[in-house]
């Protein structure tokens, strides 16, 4: 008695599945990684120097804060 094994004509083979799986391992890895290097990136952002005429905040949180005074040529005699 010999049986007849029917599969599935519409049924998704196991390489393809693992193929898709590793591929989307791949695209997450590297999204991820762009991420970090641009928080990176950002994070060592500097600015040297900003000159405004006007300044408003409206909440401000410091860590630490240092004030330097420049003494000009002249000084100021009151």
């Amino acid at each position: 008695m010999a049986r007849d094994v029917a599969r599935r004509p519409n049924a998704v083979p196991a390489r393809s599945l693992l193929a898709l799986a590793l591929g989307a391992v791949a695209v997450g890895a590297v999204a991820i990684g762009a991420l970090a290097i641009g928080r990176v990136a950002i994070g060592r952002l500097e600015i040297k120097k900003a000159r405004f005429k006007s300044l408003e905040v409206d909440e401000l949180t410091v860590r630490k804060l240092r004030v330097v005074e420049r003494e000009t040529a002249e000084p100021h005699v009151p």
